[in-house]
């Protein structure tokens, strides 16, 4: 199982802003340039965190990003799942279909598979995730950022 870049850019957003403190809300642009990505993909990622209810965004002088008490608390399964939508490993419905979907073993396997592969990370929140060693090298990261 493969997660798409934007849920690994989220994953990753996330993580930093946990590791954030009350008076430290980097913006989008400082997110992206921590985790060594694009600004455009990384603000198409914070929209839908955004939309997600699990990070917070403020404009202007004194504004920037921070994890939500819902995002703090989330499993990194419900994230993934969410993020990665509904789609199946396989795509039997294709143009043209599979001549075997009626009577495939494969993909029912393949969907057992990729629940228990999400099953397994359903325990985990965002929170434990930047534990020791994780998070000193998330603040590492963030490290110079704008002073003002």
């Amino acid at each position: 199982m493969r997660l798409t870049k934007f849920t690994d850019l989220a994953l990753r957003a996330v993580m930093r802003l946990a590791v954030s403190g009350q008076d430290d809300s980097p913006t989008t642009r400082e997110v992206a340039e921590s985790m060594a990505v694009p600004h455009a993909h990384m603000a198409k990622v914070v929209t839908r965190l955004q939309h997600l209810g699990v990070v917070e965004a403020r404009r202007g002088r004194g504004g920037g990003l921070t994890l939500t008490e819902l995002g703090r608390r989330s499993s990194v399964g419900w994230l993934a799942r969410t993020l990665e939508g509904e789609e199946e490993v396989v795509a039997c419905e294709g143009d043209p279909p599979c001549p075997l979907r009626t009577a495939c073993r494969l993909r029912g396997a393949l969907r057992e598979a990729q629940e228990a592969f999400y099953r397994t990370l359903d325990p985990l929140t965002v929170a434990e995730l930047v534990e020791s060693p994780t998070g000193p090298v998330l603040v590492a990261l963030s490290a110079g950022r704008r002073t003002d």
